[in-house]
């Protein structure tokens, strides 16, 4: 089926050949906060100083009481990542939740599934989250663990993804890329400053991909293009706007269950795809991200900003699906499976936001104050055709999948499944005592306003909530490098929609609050940035609560209570050598389910403990660097009732980087092999909607990029 929108013809990468790009701005100008990145990416390498996903506006990591990893521009281009998992993959509490390859990514972190709706923003501006979002317009990922109720309002527990995007900037480059499948990539990043006084910038990012999957029968496309204007109105005003457009299509590919529900599969070639068929189309995902944000300086104290976004994403989905067997919701003994044909058009998901903030230091009662307030508006909506699965017919996982004929059911009309408003009111005061206390004080009330449909198109749950999420931290510095904090956070999350099988079938649940409590250190020592965290959060279950004789019903049950400590570390160890370490030690356990086989042990999909490093050690060799990685993770459960578990894993990543000269350009030459010990493992083991899948991980990947700046 088409796209909705037009795609990208290969002939508007040649679009910022035509920017003027001066040498240096004017002396008067006032530089943009987002342009100071490109300093610290030359002196700190992996080491990132400030980020905003803490809080309201960019702040010092050492200052922000709360567990923040920063992946910055050069760890993003030596590590040559495509998607957000690559990205995520270098901090030990992030591990993938429901992820195929071929479809848009979920994760966990601290133990606690992100929600698409609700977790992943652009310069702080919430995203349908239901989409790849592309990396090559983003200076850093920006990762919060743990609550961010004040910050955002309804959100997951286990934390929140910021994209920041590249603002102007005196750049003319050009990447090609490939890897041993034969992939082909294209990329380029223009941008300069322009106008009378130089008070004009573009940035512009356009790629294209031939997408080669290790997967058989899982290749395809993608076409990006992204616009960041800013605008230096006077030396007290700034305008930013960012437009970015993707088509992504891609052949999804099915995860395997349990056989017969209590054996994990063995001896699985991660390039075979279950329930392959011809007639079968790549998911189509079009996304449109536009965002603006006006910042004005009254004076050296107080600063004011406006922002809006918009947000929409529009899937298609034609797929062949494997689903469970004739003994039930999972694989059978023998490996059978049952074939189903898949359809999900037009599956339209929109989040409009708006948002004024007001910021200002002042001293009172002999204290000083960093005071913001503002208010937030948001809506969010989700279009869909009732649920389509035919059943074709058996496949098995050695024999492959017989050639079915499509179903002729024909395929009903779009309905509106969600409309949920959201309002909020917040304030947050950082009190500075002396130079050794502070405190940060804040809270967010909620007002929603959320209506659900069923697929019938019959108005179901009419939710009318207020909630007061306040947010309190106690900071102690003994040293102007060294942080120690207390926190107390309360959040909201969206509440979880019923799997198709259960008695209240895509109900979706009234919202549930959370609430953490955090210890943390951090400490900056030569050329590391050290961090460790003590944590807990505790939200309220939502399962398919077995009610007998083969039937359940979803519920808000009982609790899930994650208790953690984390351990991270980047920055320079020598001149020579540069780190990213983290290490997570997680009990997630489930309490008064109502369910006894879910209680008493680690939860689904959770390892106890996992463990990330990234390295760059620089040679001898002028502009010769080599490049390594490992990541470890202990067996986790694959069954909710912990009877089935997968094995632990370590994987080692190797590569090289060399920046040299060649026709008297700048080029970067780039050489990653993931996995290169090939190892076979289970990457994920967790449920959506309701249904227990596994994903194997890739086997041993090699790419290779050249970077040309003009």
């Amino acid at each position: 089926m088409p796209p909705r929108q037009p795609r990208l013809p290969l002939s508007l990468l040649s679009l910022g050949l035509a920017l003027h790009c001066p040498q240096v701005l004017a002396e008067d100008s006032v530089l943009l906060a987002p342009l100071e990145v490109s300093d610290s990416y030359a002196n700190d390498g992996y080491q990132a100083r400030e980020a905003a996903v803490g809080g309201f506006q960019p702040a010092p990591l050492l200052d922000t009481p709360a567990s923040i990893s920063v992946f910055n521009q050069q760890l993003l281009e030596d590590r040559q990542v495509r998607q957000l998992s690559e990205v995520l993959q270098s901090d030990a509490s992030v591990g993938e939740s429901y992820a195929p390859v071929g479809y848009y990514e979920n994760f966990n972190v601290r133990g606690f599934e992100l929600n698409a709706a609700s977790s992943y923003r652009i310069n702080g501006q919430t995203i349908a989250g239901e989409q790849n979002v592309a990396l090559e317009n983003k200076q850093q990922v920006e990762l919060l663990k743990g609550l961010s109720g004040l910050q955002s309002g309804v959100s997951e527990p286990g934390g929140l993804v910021n994209y920041v995007t590249k603002r102007a900037e005196d750049v003319r480059s050009v990447t090609v890329s490939t890897n041993e499948q034969g992939e082909r990539y294209l990329a380029t990043d223009l941008g300069g400053w322009f106008g009378s006084e130089r008070q004009f910038g573009l940035r512009a990012n356009l790629a294209h991909e031939d997408i080669r999957s290790y997967v058989d029968h899982a290749d395809g496309k993608r076409d990006f293009a992204s616009l960041a204007f800013d605008w230096q109105i006077s030396p007290d005003a700034t305008l930013q706007l960012d437009a970015e457009y993707q088509h992504r299509e891609q052949r999804s590919v099915p995860g395997y269950q349990l056989l017969g529900g209590s054996q994990v599969p063995h001896g699985i070639d991660p390039d075979e795809r279950l329930a392959y068929q011809h007639w079968a189309k790549p998911v189509q995902n079009d996304s449109l991200n536009l965002g603006g944000r006006f910042a004005y300086r009254f004076n050296g104290a107080w600063t004011a900003a406006l922002s809006a976004s918009r947000s929409q994403v529009v899937i298609d989905d034609y797929s062949s699906f494997a689903w469970g067997s004739s003994e039930g919701a999972f694989f059978g003994s023998n490996g059978d499976y049952d074939i189903y044909d898949f359809r999900s058009p037009d599956d339209t998901r929109r989040t409009d936001e708006a948002q004024a903030m007001l910021n200002g230091r002042f001293a009172a009662l002999g204290v000083g104050h960093e005071l913001t307030v503002g208010t937030s508006a948001q809506r969010r909506t989700l279009d869909q055709r009732p649920s389509y699965m035919e059943w074709l017919g058996p496949g098995n996982i050695d024999g492959g999948a017989p050639a079915y004929e499509p179903s002729d059911k024909p395929v009903r009309a779009s309905e509106r499944r969600l409309d949920s408003r959201q309002y909020g009111l917040f304030v947050s005061d950082r009190i500075s005592f002396n130079e050794q206390w502070q405190t940060v004080l804040g809270a967010r009330e909620v007002r929603l306003d959320e209506k659900t449909w069923n697929e019938d198109g019959v108005a179901g749950r009419h939710t009318r909530q207020y909630q007061l999420l306040p947010n309190a931290a106690l900071i102690y510095k003994p040293q102007p490098d060294t942080t120690l904090y207390a926190s107390y956070s309360k959040g909201l999350s969206a509440g979880g929609t019923a799997p198709w099988f259960a008695e209240n079938s895509s109900e979706i649940l009234a919202p549930t609050t959370s609430h953490q409590l955090e210890l943390g250190l951090k400490h900056d020592w030569q050329g590391l940035s050290f961090s460790a965290a003590l944590f807990q959060i505790r939200q309220a279950y939502q399962y398919a609560r077995p009610d007998g004789a083969g039937k359940s019903t979803y519920v808000q049950q009982g609790q899930q209570k994650n208790t953690g400590l984390e351990l991270g570390a980047s920055g320079w160890v020598t001149s020579n050598l540069q780190v990213q370490a983290s290490a997570a030690a997680i009990r997630a356990r489930v309490q008064n389910s109502g369910t006894d086989a879910y209680e008493g042990h680690q939860a689904l999909n959770v390892p106890n403990f996992r463990a990330a490093l990234q390295a760059q050690y620089s040679l001898p060799v002028p502009g010769l660097a080599l490049l390594g990685g490992a990541r470890y993770s202990a067996s986790k459960y694959a069954s909710q009732a912990g009877n089935v578990e997968v094995g632990g894993y370590t994987v080692f990543d190797v590569g090289s980087r060399y920046r040299t000269r060649i026709g008297g350009y700048d080029t970067v030459l780039r050489l990653t092999v993931d996995n290169v010990f090939d190892k076979r493992y289970w990457r994920d083991v967790g449920d959506y909607l309701g249904d227990n899948y596994l994903f194997q991980g890739a086997p041993r990947t090699a790419r290779l990029s050249a970077s040309v700046s003009f």
